[in-house]
């Protein structure tokens, strides 16, 4: 029978069926590459429990690869939205990071700002890091329910919520489907960082054509799947670059006619973009030599 995984607790998952009835499932020979909306073919066994024997073709994955591991992040997304929040204060790099992963899976994204109820919640805008990326900017606060131009971003989509934790995912989460399904928490002054509620990925159906995904808060978000050389081809505002070095594998360091240091010091480019162009590329490299 073909089903959805739902719920992705990493060894063991949720499925729902066609006729909505939901299974506790797990797979054959260990097998734990699946993602929460992974379409599959389960047995049922009983009333509770099924078994994954197969999944059908994806139309997208997000993930994140480390030198060590890889993590299956969602699968059949059409949007990603990165949840920021003036408190606690945004992470540049892990907004990088995870728009440069969203468009190496050809998977469109915004950036959700939350909490707009609090002062000066303008400052997560951070114009010098936003303002470079052609991304929609979508300014909510789902405590005061003022999330009407979100609820239009996601009609017809399905979207997965990113972010770091106690950015206000699960809120946003429950202020979409109008009622609390997901947990939310308080934020730890002293770190400055949310507590982590939410534990696993979620699947919600806010109707029929839209569906929401919420998930755990991210710190980190390994990019050692991509090709240094592409790198420039999934960042839309570096387009213009693309070809304009004098050598094809360019790694924007100490090669001599370099396109994007050329524009960095004519202050067409930002320093923090080439910053984080080397740094990637770093740990390309890195990564490269200890699978080797």
């Amino acid at each position: 029978m073909k089903a959805q995984i739902i719920e992705d607790y990493g060894r063991r998952y949720v499925v729902q069926l066609e006729n909505g009835d939901t299974h506790e499932a797990v797979t054959r020979k260990k097998r734990i590459d699946f993602a929460c909306g992974d379409w599959v073919e389960v047995q049922i066994v009983n009333q509770e429990q099924a078994v994954i024997e197969h999944f059908f073709p994806r139309q997208s994955l997000l993930f994140r690869q480390d030198a060590f591991r890889t993590k299956l992040i969602a699968a059949n997304v059409t949007q990603v939205g990165i949840v920021l929040s003036h408190t606690p204060s945004p992470n540049p790099d892990l907004i990088q990071r995870t728009l440069l992963a969203a468009n190496a899976a050809s998977i469109q994204a915004a950036l959700i700002i939350n909490k707009t109820d609090l002062p000066d919640y303008e400052a997560c805008f951070f114009d010098e890091y936003l303002r470079h990326f052609p991304v929609p900017v979508i300014a909510v606060s789902a405590k005061n329910g003022d999330i009407q131009v979100l609820q239009d971003w996601l009609n017809g989509q399905m979207t997965i919520l990113t972010g770091q934790s106690g950015m206000g995912k699960s809120t946003l989460t429950n202020a979409l489907l109008g009622e609390d399904v997901a947990r939310t928490g308080s934020i730890s002054e002293t770190l400055n960082a949310g507590r982590h509620t939410t534990t696993h990925t979620r699947l919600y159906r806010i109707n029929p054509q839209t569906t929401l995904i919420d998930s755990p808060g991210l710190q980190s978000f390994g990019l050692n799947h991509l090709n240094i050389g592409d790198l420039l081809r999934y960042c839309p505002d570096l387009h213009d670059y693309i070809g304009q070095c004098r050598f094809h594998n360019c790694t924007h360091r100490q090669e001599p006619h370099c396109a994007i240091k050329t524009a960095v010091e004519n202050q067409q480019l930002p320093l923090f973009r080439l910053q984080f162009l080397q740094s990637i590329t770093d740990e390309i490299e890195r990564g490269s030599h200890r699978i080797k």
